[in-house]
């Protein structure tokens, strides 16, 4: 039987964690120096949160998020379009003997965090969560 079979498999590893906080650093350099030649990416402001490398590091997903959360669509297809030009800045800076193939995605997690304070500011919720409370009279 194996040690791991409850859940999905051991986490990254910290190789991968290394990588991806590098790629995050360098790419959050990238884009706020505006060194990419692509009017439209350089007016907006974009928050890279997080980049997950695979084992092999041949594939880097960029969590993103533009200022304010606004104009999604836009900022990922403006980084799709210069994933090129981004690859070759990483290459640049970066010391690793293959630029990974980059891949944006939205960063959720905000979303999911003001869904959480919302539910748990509920009547019903907080009325639960205060019931459930210990009394601290050791009961």
């Amino acid at each position: 039987m194996s040690k791991n079979r409850f859940n999905d498999g051991p986490g990254p590893s910290n190789r991968q964690l290394r990588v991806g906080e590098l790629i995050r650093r360098t790419l959050s350099d990238v884009l706020n120096r505006g060194d990419i030649h692509d009017p439209e990416l350089n007016r907006m402001s974009i928050t890279v949160s997080e980049v997950r490398a695979t084992p092999d590091l041949k594939i880097a997903t960029v969590y993103c998020l533009p200022l304010g959360g606004g104009n999604r669509p836009e900022a990922i297809a403006a980084l799709k379009r210069n994933k090129h030009e981004l690859r070759r800045a990483l290459g640049k800076e970066m010391t690793l003997k293959y630029t990974p193939d980059l891949r944006f995605v939205i960063d959720e997690t905000f979303d999911r965090m003001d869904e959480t304070r919302e539910l748990f500011a509920r009547d019903e919720v907080r009325r639960d969560i205060e019931d459930d409370a210990p009394d601290g009279d050791g009961e």
